[in-house]
């Protein structure tokens, strides 16, 4: 069923969808996306205002809503209302990795100016220079190392790892810190091997 057909939230309790589908009910699933697929589409374009970004988004957030659903609390609010807040955070992290791999591409693009020079001692240079993080990421421990390369490498942010990994986002923080810490020691001791 498209998001634009949907069963009338009126007729269905959310809640109930919503409780049900904690319990891995793929029925009950399948009638919470219906009845309300194409409320949380609509807010994840608004935040968006692309549509090819807000299919993909809707689809991690009903993931998410099916992995999470376990966590509502009907004493705390609305079905619905949890659910908009779970799409709403979504979409601002989708425009937030979007901007921050813009950046990266931007600076990624000026950093990588080549002005005329010695392009074999650059390469040199260069392959020693990564030869030097690959030896320090190595140092870190793997919490450390997979919490900074899903970061910086993988253009995650914070939260979006928290969320990969399974961990609290403060300990996400504090890994990526520590481990950023950790491999400036050891870049500044090591330098070139």
């Amino acid at each position: 069923m498209d998001v634009t057909d949907r069963i009338p939230e009126a007729q269905v309790d959310l809640t109930d969808l919503l409780i049900r589908t904690a319990g891995h009910d793929r029925q009950a699933f399948a009638e919470l996306y219906d009845a309300t697929g194409a409320r949380v589409f609509g807010l994840v374009l608004r935040v968006l205002r692309d549509r090819g970004y807000a299919e993909e988004t809707l689809q991690e957030v009903y993931l998410q809503i099916w992995q999470k659903a376990g966590g509502f609390d009907p004493s705390a609010g609305s079905a619905l209302s949890w659910m908009l807040t779970i799409a709403h955070r979504r979409a601002v992290d989708r425009v937030r990795s979007e901007e921050a791999a813009g950046k990266r591409s931007n600076d990624y693009s000026v950093s990588n100016f080549e002005a005329p020079g010695d392009t074999v001692a650059d390469s040199v240079i260069a392959e020693e220079e990564r030869s030097d993080v690959m030896f320090c990421l190595g140092s870190l421990t793997a919490t450390q190392r997979q919490s900074i390369e899903l970061s910086y490498y993988g253009g995650l942010t914070y939260r979006q790892v928290a969320e990969r990994l399974d961990a609290a986002l403060p300990t996400i923080k504090s890994r990526i810190r520590d481990g950023l810490r950790r491999l400036k020691t050891c870049l500044e001791a090591n330098p070139n091997g």
